[in-house]
C-alpha cells in the first residue's frame, strides 16, 4: 500500500517491527497515540520483542490470499487500511474531498507524534521519579521506626540493670548494718559475762602478766585469713579522670563496665576495653562473665579504660 499506515509510522519512529506490530494489534488499530501509549506502557514487559503471532483471519499488515471466509466482522487489514485512510489523508479546502498527504504534510505529522512521544515519556519518567521518591520516603520513615525501637529496647535493658543494681546496693547497705548491730550486741553481752563488777580492761590490769608462747590458751586460735566479699575498683577513663564504687566480689567484670558506660563520659555507642596495669591484662569478652575475686580483683583494684 502505497499511502503510510500506523505501523509504518512507528516504524519509521524507531520503533522495532515487534514491538510496533503487537501495539497495532493490541489496540485493534485505533490510531497512532493509542499505539504509543502502549508501547510506553508496556515497554519492560519481559515478551515485548517477541515476535507477534495474530489470531486466525487477523493478519497485520494485509488480508490472507487463500482465505476464502466471507465473515462479516471487518478483518485487522481492512481496520488497518481504514486507519491509514484516515491517517494519511486530508480535506481540501476547496474542493472538500480527501486528498493524500503531500510528503512535506507527512514528515510535519511525524514530527508531531515524535513530540508527543517525547511529552509522553517526560510525564512517565517525571511520575517514576516521584514514585522513587515516595518509596524512598517509606524507607527512611522504617529505617527511622527501626532506631527508635532499638534505642527503646537499649534504654530498657539499661533502666533494667541499673534498678537491678540499686536493689542489689540497698540490700547490701542492710545486710552490713545487720553485721554491725550484731557485732553490737556480742561485745555487750561478752562485757556483760566476762567484765563482772568491773571493766574487762581493770580486770586485765589486777592480774600479772605471765607470758607462756607454749600456752595456746594465752594467745587464743590462731588467725585465719580474711574474706572480702567486696571489692573497691577505680577507673581511669579515656581523658585521665577517674572514678570509683564498690562491688561485690562476686559480680561479674561486666558490671564495671556498665557502671563506666553509665558514668562516664566515653562517647554513646564507642566500645572499649578494660585492662590492668599491674600486672598488665586486657581483659576480653569471656572474662567480663567472671567475678571479680576470681579475677583476682579483690580487695581492691585499678583499671584503664582503652579504645577498641
Amino acid at each position: 500500500m502505497a499511502e503510510q499506515t500506523t505501523l509504518d509510522s512507528l516504524l519509521e519512529m524507531g520503533f522495532e517491527r515487534n514491538r510496533a506490530e503487537k501495539a497495532v494489534a493490541k489496540t485493534g488499530n485505533q490510531g497512532i497515540e493509542q499505539a504509543m501509549d502502549w508501547l510506553m506502557e508496556h515497554e519492560d514487559d519481559p515478551d515485548i520483542d517477541e515476535p507477534y503471532v495474530p489470531p486466525v483471519g487477523n493478519v497485520l499488515g494485509g488480508g490472507n490470499a487463500d482465505s476464502q471466509s466471507t465473515t462479516e466482522q471487518p478483518t485487522l487489514a481492512d481496520t488497518a487500511e481504514g486507519i491509514a485512510d484516515a491517517e494519511n489523508t486530508c480535506i481540501d479546502s476547496e474542493t472538500g474531498a480527501r486528498r493524500p498527504l503531500t510528503e512535506e504534510e507527512k514528515l510535519e505529522q511525524v514530527r508531531r507524534l515524535e513530540e508527543l512521544m517525547r511529552v509522553k515519556q517526560a510525564e512517565r519518567r517525571e511520575r517514576e521519579r516521584e514514585e522513587e521518591l515516595e518509596r524512598e520516603k517509606q524507607r527512611r520513615k522504617q529505617g527511622q521506626e527501626l532506631q527508635q525501637i532499638r534505642q527503646k529496647l537499649q534504654d530498657d535493658d539499661m533502666k533494667k540493670l541499673a534498678e537491678l543494681r540499686r536493689r542489689e546496693k540497698m540490700e547490701d547497705k542492710l545486710a552490713r548494718q545487720r553485721v554491725k548491730e550484731k557485732i553490737a550486741r556480742d561485745r555487750e553481752e561478752r562485757a556483760q559475762k566476762f567484765g563482772g563488777g568491773g571493766t574487762p580492761s581493770t580486770a586485765a590490769a589486777s592480774q600479772p602478766a605471765q607470758p607462756s608462747p607454749s600456752s595456746p590458751t594465752s594467745h587464743g586460735p590462731p588467725p585465719t585469713k580474711k574474706e572480702y566479699d567486696e571489692s573497691r575498683i577505680q577507673v581511669r577513663l579515656l581523658d585521665g579522670s577517674t572514678i570509683a564504687t564498690v562491688f561485690k566480689a562476686q559480680e561479674p567484670l561486666a558490671a564495671v563496665r556498665v557502671y563506666v558506660q553509665m558514668n562516664s563520659n566515653v562517647p554513646e555507642g564507642q566500645d572499649f576495653t578494660l585492662l590492668s596495669l599491674y600486672p598488665r591484662h586486657v581483659y576480653t569478652e569471656l572474662d567480663m562473665e567472671k567475678p571479680l575475686k576470681e579475677l583476682g580483683l579483690v580487695p581492691s583494684a585499678v583499671l584503664v579504660v582503652t579504645k577498641k
